[in-house]
């Protein structure tokens, strides 16, 4: 009896699927000719939901939608294409949800404090490794006194061997993941010139049980994905790639134990599975997210941030003020399609109650001490709250996700010909090998995303007017005589006025493009369905379009 209790409730989800799912295997979209006949007395059309008839009640699930979108916003159901069950059920008997009714929290462990990087050393002693694979980029490197040697000598103090990579490219592309997982696969060929065979290198075992990542989202990014490539060494690269640019496949198991040690405040990369990066032929950014790639602690010390030049301080706080924004005014979790299975829900799965806490004090924080850690760098107290905000706004985007503004900035940050701000580090010293025009012309991702984000929230703000209200509140606005339809134009100018003090440039057009790029950048933003879906206003080549235009000059 038990075992056909069991056989009968499987029977009964593989139905349920297969109402949702027509006859096609959600997991791989395998056709099955058996179970399309199964399910032809369910179903009235086997290629899309509308025309289907309800099924039948001892077949139905609940609908547990707890009622957050209801209690938070009337007006996501404006611009949502499906309701939440089939018009044919009735109350009375709720058909299967066809959007989401769980969200779920993952972040990194996290130690804030200043000076916390010299404990890198005893956190790998206690983990029990052997020999780690430490990234970092040529810029830091190359600085005496700069956190990756503080980490350095904290392995030696701690008698860890190590191996430095220090040829992380800022803004990194998918050939600088590639090199920077053949170097933990064979570290003899492409560890550093300058340091592998003196003190900071002992001795070198065959294999690396562990991985340090010093620098920014760049490095920390190509540190997961280098660790992702090392544990699945037979994986295609574009497997674990975000659909559609690559196949999207689930990271099938653990990876080594991964710290991180951001020395920007901004990008949160040590708090969230998601590696970043440019890939060259379509001239877009895309990325991979997994929760597994998550950090498995993130040190984050005022102390690494106290000398980055004005303008990368800058882009990198904008960074994550878009971050906290685009979060808190993402699509609700449960608007979102129901996965297949709770294995596949995506690690940016849409607003949600736990994020929301975290990307509102963030955006508290920013909007207060951004502009003082930019214009004063000895102000420590400002750029520690800056640092700490980072954090909070990543494990709010992190479980949330971002929507159009990043989504944009992709192309963005792809298609720049010329522009390079000044304060960042040369070409050479940023891991770039200039051969042709643009190889050295950089769009810092942050200075990307925010460039676009008063065109994004002048249009987004109609599909929620109380949180984009809330968060122009945060940011200093006067919204007790605001209309709804007016929320937008006020969010937009807070966020203006910062870049205006902060000397960002003035749109797009600033960096180099004009409207005889729309079409391309519009076709570098499609593919980004991860965090474009999130928009709590859909978007198609039309709407990007417009808003790459209203884009052009910000002020």
């Amino acid at each position: 009896l038990f075992l056909l209790h069991n056989m009968r409730r499987a029977v009964k989800r593989v139905l349920q699927s297969v109402h949702v799912h027509g006859s096609t295997c959600p997991c791989h979209g395998c056709a099955s000719s058996i179970i399309a006949r199964t399910s032809s007395v369910l179903l009235t059309s086997s290629s899309s939901l509308r025309g289907r008839t309800p099924l039948p009640p001892h077949l139905r699930i609940p609908d547990y939608n707890n009622g957050y979108r209801q209690r938070h916003s009337n007006h996501y159901n404006s611009y949502n294409t499906r309701s939440l069950s089939s018009s044919s059920s009735s109350s009375s008997s709720p058909s299967l949800p066809l959007h989401d009714t769980a969200f779920e929290v993952a972040t990194s462990g996290l130690r804030f404090g200043p000076g916390v990087t010299r404990e890198v050393g005893m956190d790998m002693k206690d983990m029990g490794a052997k020999h780690v694979a430490l990234f970092t980029d040529p810029y830091l490197a190359s600085l005496p006194n700069s956190p990756v040697h503080v980490v350095m000598q904290s392995l030696r103090d701690a008698k860890i061997a190590f191996t430095l990579y220090d040829r992380v490219r800022c803004e990194p592309t998918d050939a600088s993941f590639k090199q920077a997982a053949h170097f933990m696969q064979d570290p003899t060929s492409l560890s550093s010139s300058s340091l592998s065979n003196n003190k900071y290198h002992p001795y070198s075992p065959p294999a690396f049980d562990a991985v340090i990542a010093v620098g920014g989202g760049s490095v920390i990014d190509t540190a997961k994905a280098a660790n992702l490539f090392y544990s699945y060494p037979e994986a295609d690269f574009l497997d674990f790639v975000n659909a559609p640019v690559g196949k999207g496949l689930p990271v099938p198991g653990p990876v080594l134990p991964l710290i991180a040690v951001p020395t920007t405040a901004g990008t949160g990369s040590e708090t969230t599975g998601v590696a970043i990066f440019d890939y060259e032929s379509m001239g877009a950014k895309t990325g991979i997210a997994s929760r597994r790639l998550k950090p498995t602690l993130g040190i984050v010390d005022p102390d690494n941030t106290l000398t980055l030049p004005p303008m990368v301080a800058a882009a990198s706080g904008f960074d994550q003020l878009c971050h906290a924004l685009e979060s808190y005014t993402a699509l609700p979790f449960d608007r979102r399609p129901m996965p297949p299975s709770p294995a596949l829900r995506p690690a940016y799965q849409g607003s949600n109650p736990f994020s929301d806490i975290w990307s509102l004090e963030a955006l508290k924080m920013i909007s207060k001490h951004l502009p003082s850690a930019v214009e004063d760098p000895t102000n420590t107290h400002a750029r520690s709250q800056v640092m700490l905000a980072s954090a909070y706004a990543g494990i709010g985007f992190g479980n949330a996700g971002v929507h159009l503004c990043h989504g944009m900035s992709y192309p963005v940050s792809g298609l720049v010909r010329k522009y390079r701000p000044e304060g960042y580090p040369s070409p050479s010293m940023s891991g770039v090998h200039v051969h042709k025009e643009g190889d050295g012309a950089l769009v810092p991702h942050g200075m990307s995303v925010v460039l676009n984000a008063p065109a994004v929230f002048r249009f987004t703000a109609i599909a929620n007017p109380e949180r984009h209200r809330t968060c122009a509140q945060l940011m200093g606005a006067d919204m007790a005589q605001v209309a709804d339809e007016d929320v937008g134009k006020v969010l937009s100018d807070q966020i203006v006025k910062m870049m205006k003090r902060l000397h960002i440039p003035n749109g797009l057009s600033a960096v180099g493009f004009t409207r005889d790029d729309i079409p391309d950048l519009v076709k570098g933003t499609l593919p980004q369905h991860r965090v474009t879906k999130l928009s709590p206003r859909p978007v198609g080549a039309e709407e990007l379009a417009k808003l790459f235009e209203d884009a052009m000059v910000a002020y």
